[in-house]
């Protein structure tokens, strides 16, 4: 039976509760067991899908068509664990089901409450879906719980951890809080006072933390471990200090100095043998820390205002400067700013080895991102375009190079050369799927992983090392394919096609030195032990650019 490992967050909001749970999982990989990660969102939202990027930061896809938190990218990049359906709930979702049932009849007339039905509903979420891909059971499941405890929406949750830890029995569940202990520069000492009354909080409750970890700015002295140990019901041993790292690839190895995995394997009274493997971790690391060069990519955005909005994105452009042991520096520029004095194009873009448009919906900044392709296709700059990115390349391609003055997309409203269009209907994982032009935002997108098929002869092929490949989407648009004879007459040829030859999936620029438009979301894949190869190729495309500056 698989064990669970409860963690929560006290004091104040964003302490890295979901980088912890993918640090700690992956020093469990490290002993041997197996994991698998899954977050509890008190919101009401029923998935993150329709949320604004300023409020919610990315949502991150898994390859079974879910829109979920952008923690569960952590989760993948640091354990390599792909990511389910049934690994995000929010309030919402457990709500909308639950309402769904009552309105059908499946309680019998009974009143409906929080208690049983909706933490009833949460521990279900929590013990389903408990095997590998080979069918074995995983040895633990981190549940993280979003927002912070004392949150009204994050109570059912807590309660349901109290019934399910009961529920699971002694040895088989255990909780972890990670809270804040603040440094008061005018006192000069750190303030453990905060931490107690959260545990305090969290305890009234009925879930006792058997593990604390405490973000601090400073080192915690052993006598304040002590203390916070003593008011808190847990040996000193079981209070981990978490101080900032220089890179969160750093974090697995900073908790295991501290502890942590060690500390939590003895609360289920399993004594550690031996020491994790970290060299992959160590090698990522030293990757970082002792770079062999460095390259600066222009991300030509429009969300860059909170570059949580592109968070894969980030990381994966981190993880193509490790593949190229480069380090690499992100210029975040609004493409707003390209839609006024040409002369901020040159400006902005000029520092830059190599540029990349990344996924957007709406018509806002849409011209500047067009500039951008412009920019990088006339200065032979290394160019990557994805989903949105690579429609705009399109749009670009046929204003300057195929004659098609009025090329547009039909997102932006009304036009008479649609290269992009809504896409109403395609051949999803169970057949075909179709979607009314006015129906729900929510969830009706082209959504989860897909295949397509490379052109033997294309450079994405070479990049790859193969014709076949699967990577996840989320968009509403596609290129129009009517255009596709006038596009490629201007040297932009459809290197990638969906299975069934209907749907553009890439489009590259051969005579180029590297040009190239994804319709898929490629960061979503990428993690620091495995880069993707389309970032890896690209980073390294920047690197030569570098040398030629």
């Amino acid at each position: 039976m698989a064990r669970y490992i409860f963690i929560t967050g006290g004091v104040v909001s964003s302490l890295g509760k979901g980088l912890m749970a993918a640090s700690l999982a992956a020093l469990l990989q490290a002993r041997g067991y197996s994991v698998r990660i899954r977050k509890f969102d008190p919101y009401l939202n029923v998935d993150p899908g329709t949320m604004s990027p300023y409020q919610h930061g990315e949502v991150y896809v898994t390859d079974d068509g879910a829109e979920t938190d952008l923690d569960l990218g952590h989760y993948e990049r640091f354990t390599g664990v792909s990511s389910r359906q049934s690994d995000n709930v929010t309030s919402g979702r457990i709500y909308k089901t639950i309402i769904e049932r009552e309105r059908r009849g499946d309680y019998l007339g009974a009143t409906v409450q929080v208690i049983p039905h909706v933490t009833d509903a949460i521990k279900a979420f929590a013990k389903a879906d408990t095997l590998d891909e080979n069918g074995k059971e995983i040895d633990f499941i981190l549940c993280e719980i979003g927002g912070t405890v004392g949150d009204i929406e994050s109570l059912p949750f807590i309660e349901a951890i109290r019934q399910l830890k009961n529920e699971l029995g002694r040895g088989k569940s255990i909780s972890i809080h990670v809270t804040l202990v603040p440094y008061i520069a005018a006192a000069g000492e750190l303030k453990t006072k905060p931490t107690q009354h959260s545990v305090r909080e969290i305890a009234a409750l009925g879930v006792a933390p058997d593990v604390l970890v405490c973000r601090c700015e400073h080192p915690l002295p052993a006598s304040d471990r002590a203390k916070i140990g003593l008011f808190c019901n847990v040996p000193p041993s079981a209070v981990i200090p978490a101080l900032d790292a220089k890179s969160i690839y750093a974090v697995p190895l900073q908790y295991h100095a501290e502890g942590l995995d060690s500390e939590v394997l003895r609360a289920f009274g399993i004594e550690p043998e031996g020491a994790p493997d970290l060299s992959r971790w160590t090698e990522i690391v030293d990757r970082l820390v002792n770079p062999e060069g460095e390259v600066t990519i222009g991300v030509v955005g429009k969300y860059v205002g909170l570059q949580d909005a592109y968070k894969s994105l980030n990381e994966a452009l981190v993880h193509g400067g490790i593949a190229n042991k480069v380090k690499v520096h992100i210029r975040w520029i609004d493409a707003e700013l390209f839609e006024g004095d040409e002369s901020e194009i040159a400006q902005q873009l000029e520092p830059c080895h190599a540029i990349l448009v990344p996924g957007a919906f709406g018509e806002r900044g849409a011209q500047g991102k067009i500039e951008a392709v412009r920019f990088a296709r006339e200065r032979r700059v290394p160019y990557f375009g994805i989903c949105f990115g690579m429609q705009m390349a399109c749009v670009e391609g046929a204003r300057n190079l195929a004659g098609i003055a009025d090329a547009s997309s039909t997102e932006f409203g009304p036009t008479s050369e649609p290269i992009v269009g809504l896409i109403t209907e395609w051949m999803g994982r169970d057949g075909l799927e179709k979607r009314e032009s006015s129906g729900d935002m929510g969830g009706t997108m082209r959504l989860g992983a897909y295949e397509a098929k490379l052109a033997g002869n294309s450079v994405v092929a070479s990049i790859y090392g193969g014709e076949d490949i699967s990577e996840r989407h989320r968009h509403r648009y596609e290129v129009n394919t009517t255009y596709k004879d006038a596009l490629e007459k201007g040297g932009l040829v459809f290197s990638g096609m969906s299975p069934d030859g209907t749907l553009p999936e890439i489009v590259e620029r051969p005579d180029h030195p590297w040009f190239v438009g994804v319709q898929f979301h490629p960061e979503l894949k990428s993690k620091p032990f495995d880069p993707h190869p389309l970032f890896a190729s690209f980073i390294e495309a920047a690197v030569k650019q570098s040398r030629l500056v």
